[in-house]
């Protein structure tokens, strides 16, 4: 499995589902679930490296302050489950947020969850399992024979060094509003009560 072939997976998954978490977050992960399954168990443990790598690229101050804002907080695991859920959104959502976090501004989800105040939008902590569910289902094996694969195969490379520390970024203050209204600002104006300075 190439990077294309992952994001038309995660893609036909999500059609027609608008990436939230809950019904649509369950919905993506079980039709990611079904789709892995029925092909090989060496195509599941692929789409999980590449998986791995793409999730990892989003561990970024940036990206994590999109998160909190979105959330009204997030914490260590909240933020894995974001990651996840940026992922299941597709390849063009993935894309424009690795290159400008703020850009979740446009997304109409993010907006109807500023306008509603729900916290929960895409923290698909689901999406994160697909593929060990997919090869426990394909194979009849358990959890632990689906990590015993994935540390034995090597990993596919989407133009990410696995073996060079994070570059996350400078670290800022979730909790400054003046901060978080300077590094996002769209996001802080959907997110950020004026009120509150």
């Amino acid at each position: 499995m190439d990077v294309d072939e992952f994001w038309a997976v995660v893609e036909s998954a999500g059609a027609g589902l608008d990436g939230r978490t809950g019904d649509d977050g369950e919905a993506i992960a079980a039709a990611l679930v079904t789709r892995l399954a029925a092909t090989s168990s060496e195509r599941i443990l692929e789409f999980q490296g590449l998986f791995d790598q793409l999730h990892d690229a989003l561990y970024r101050w940036d990206v994590w302050a999109a998160a909190y804002l979105i959330g009204g907080g997030c914490s260590d695991d909240s933020f894995i489950d974001f990651r996840a859920g940026v992922i299941a959104l597709g390849r063009e959502w993935y894309e424009r947020i690795l290159a400008s976090p703020d850009g979740l501004a446009d997304h109409p989800v993010v907006r109807q969850t500023a306008a509603e105040e729900d916290d929960g939008t895409l923290f698909a902590e689901s999406v994160n399992y697909v593929a060990s569910e997919a090869y426990e289902k394909a194979t009849g094996g358990d959890d632990d024979a689906f990590y015993e694969a994935m540390k034995a195969r090597e990993p596919l490379a989407v133009g990410i060094d696995e073996d060079r520390e994070p570059d996350m970024g400078e670290d800022f203050d979730f909790d400054n509003d003046d901060e978080m209204r300077r590094r996002l600002p769209r996001l802080a104006e959907l997110f950020l009560d004026s009120s509150k300075d």
